[in-house]
């Protein structure tokens, strides 16, 4: 469980970081950040890390085929996460929590 918790931590600061890196390179002419990428990174796990930056700095918020696939993620990794403490609710009987 400890290296769950400490992989989620690293994906997040990663989807963190290349978010507010992409918006910082956005109005210069620097290399972007490929939206496959971000939308990887998110995929990943990291989509709590990349939500928090967008709603910080304002980034990727308004582009809508972006953010269409963008909450297609969340709303699979949200499914994923319910049916799997359904299953180990199941499974052990009890809240376990």
């Amino acid at each position: 469980m400890r290296d769950i918790l400490f992989y989620l931590a690293g994906v997040n600061a990663a989807a963190f970081g290349l978010f507010v890196w992409d918006k910082f390179c956005a109005g210069r002419e620097l290399r972007r950040v490929p939206e496959r990428t971000l939308l990887a990174i998110s995929a990943l796990g990291g989509s709590p890390g990349a939500f928090l930056a967008q709603r910080l700095v304002r980034h990727k918020t308004s582009k809508q085929p972006f953010q269409k696939l963008f909450r297609a993620i969340v709303a699979l990794q949200v499914l994923a996460v319910v049916g799997l403490a359904a299953l180990v609710l199941s499974i052990d009987g009890s809240s376990g929590f």
